[in-house]
């Protein structure tokens, strides 16, 4: 994983869907918190083990952060930690890569 990235996992379904309207504007939780929940490198796999568990058809998006501008905000979650947060919708053009998740 590129650390100068951040990232989503979202089933393949919605990413077809997001590529179809130009942008991803959310899922599930990030729809019912109000913005869009992302990882760093170093968060991927616990989140994928906490809220992905025994999932299939997900994939990984790797999201240029500097893309999204002021939409990006690091606000504390697990523990205290910092996570990416963002406050609109991601454009594809600020996906940088898709792979497909094996869990």
């Amino acid at each position: 994983m590129d650390p100068n990235l951040l990232y989503k996992i979202i089933p393949a379904t919605e990413w077809k869907a997001a590529e179809a309207a130009g942008s991803f504007g959310g899922s599930g939780i990030d729809l019912e918190d109000g913005f869009i929940h992302l990882s760093s490198a170093e968060q991927v796999s616990e989140t994928l083990q906490k809220y992905f568990a025994n999932q299939t058809g997900l994939v990984l998006l790797g999201i240029d952060a500097e893309a999204l501008g002021t939409t990006l905000q690091w606000e504390p979650s697990r523990g205290g930690a910092l996570f990416p947060h963002v406050y609109g919708e991601i454009p594809v053009s600020a996906v940088k890569s898709v792979e497909p998740i094996e869990n």
